[in-house]
């Protein structure tokens, strides 16, 4: 690393205030008892997380347990004596013990000046879009790195989409084409794999007995900070480029954001999270319940099963099934590895009843609803009667492109249905 770039003070006193008192309130609460849990460096990393950002937090986390291997007689003195030393020397980018050596065919990435060269970015401009302080979460809306919007769901409650504004997205994507596409998911994953999709995640379990969907509540909020890190120490890169590849992946949700939500929902949202509509989220989330797919599928081959899994929707199936018994053990599965089971959403499927994933009906291969072929049908009667604009009721830019691509998934896995599709859709005049 070069010289470091300076600045005035590495931490305000508020900061330096808030550190020392978080790790000081914790020991107060667990005094008495075996305080060795509590004194290692995740667990003080996830205190100064809530003052500082992630980066800076596992810097003076690792400070800390050099200075004081075990917790000091006045913690709340103590660290910030040793804060405020920290603050007394130029401000330093994490710097790298070694040259990353990644185990995949990824874009090496020696250390934080190379990960910033290769972003083209300034060491500064790293540090910016990185959003490592807790107080991006009070920044205007001009000067945030998202837009965030809400878009309600079909049985109650947002879904949050945090979408990068551009020059964040385009360091996302170089991240997304030059390194994680090049590190393999799960068999198991087909959500945003490609050459899988809803159609080889549904297929596996046509003709089986009983199918049963468990689906993941809040997932990619649960994907945190810390899991996404670990992704890139697996890949095989420094701590340093870790941290700011992690940084650069995640964001938190404004005050203002969060306040219309519910509070658990809030809570998720105002830590360092994977969000729904940046580029590199799908693929980090699917190497993140990496994990997670070998443990469902270990259970589900024992016991001669199908399982797959396309975003937060898991799929299990067989013929001499107990689903009582495949609920609990996924359940507990999801539940170590630091995420939930939606329990609204829980479904189990015989073959006299509608066996339905990711929209398709599997029970004799994946195909979508009946309702929703007739619908499309009666549209299309409609604007060959009518005209094609006649039909665009909600204000679709490209109607007619929304047409056909609503014919191709209406027709999954029955010819005839495009056929009669296809025909009425030439029948259409779409200027009117």
């Amino acid at each position: 690393m070069g010289a470091g770039l300076s600045r005035p003070r590495r931490f305000t006193a508020r900061e330096t205030a808030m550190m020392a008192g978080a790790v000081a309130q914790r020991l107060m609460r667990v005094r008495g008892s075996d305080l060795g849990p509590e004194w290692t460096r995740p667990e003080l990393t996830d205190l100064l997380m809530r003052v500082v950002s992630p980066a800076d937090a596992e810097e003076v986390a690792r400070a800390i347990l050099e200075a004081f291997p075990a917790p000091p007689a006045d913690p709340r003195e103590a660290i910030r004596e040793l804060i405020d030393a920290m603050c007394d020397g130029p401000f330093r980018f994490v710097a790298d013990p070694d040259v990353s050596t990644p185990v995949f065919d990824v874009k090496r990435i020696a250390d934080v000046e190379a990960l910033a060269a290769w972003q083209n970015m300034s060491l500064p401009e790293l540090d910016w879009f990185a959003a490592r302080g807790r107080r991006s979460k009070r920044l205007p809306e001009r000067l945030r790195h998202y837009r965030v919007w809400r878009i309600p769901k079909a049985h109650g409650g947002f879904r949050i989409i945090e979408a990068p504004k551009e020059r964040l997205a385009t360091a996302q994507r170089r991240i997304l084409d030059d390194v994680l596409a090049a590190v393999p998911p799960h068999p198991a994953a087909h959500g945003f794999v490609r050459g899988r999709s809803a159609v080889s995640f549904a297929g596996p379990h046509s003709l089986h007995d009983t199918v049963v969907r468990i689906d993941l509540k809040h997932c990619f909020e649960h994907a945190n900070y810390r899991r996404v890190k670990a992704v890139f120490t697996a890949i095989g890169y420094t701590p340093g480029v870790c941290e700011y590849l992690a940084a650069l992946c995640t964001t938190t949700c404004a005050i203002d954001d969060a306040a219309q939500l519910d509070p658990f929902h809030a809570a998720l949202l105002r830590e360092r999270h994977l969000p729904q509509g940046a580029p590199t989220s799908p693929a980090l989330l699917n190497l993140i319940l990496r994990r997670m797919d070998i443990r469902i599928a270990g259970f589900a081959e024992k016991n001669r099963l199908t399982y797959t899994r396309y975003g937060d929707d898991l799929a299990l199936s067989g013929d001499d099934i107990d689903p009582k018994l495949v609920t609990w053990v996924v359940s507990s599965i999801v539940h170590d590895e630091g995420f939930r089971v939606h329990p609204d959403k829980l479904r189990v499927m015989g073959d006299h009843q509608r066996q339905q994933l990711a929209g398709l009906v599997v029970n004799a291969g994946p195909r979508a609803r009946r309702t929703d072929f007739d619908a499309l049908k009666a549209l299309l009667h409609n604007a060959v009667r009518d005209g094609g604009e006649s039909q665009n009721r909600e204000g679709r830019g490209d109607f007619r492109g929304y047409v056909y691509g609503r014919i191709g998934w209406v027709s999954t896995g029955s010819p005839t249905r495009r056929r009669k599709l296809m025909a009425l859709a030439a029948q259409v005049d779409w200027s009117v």
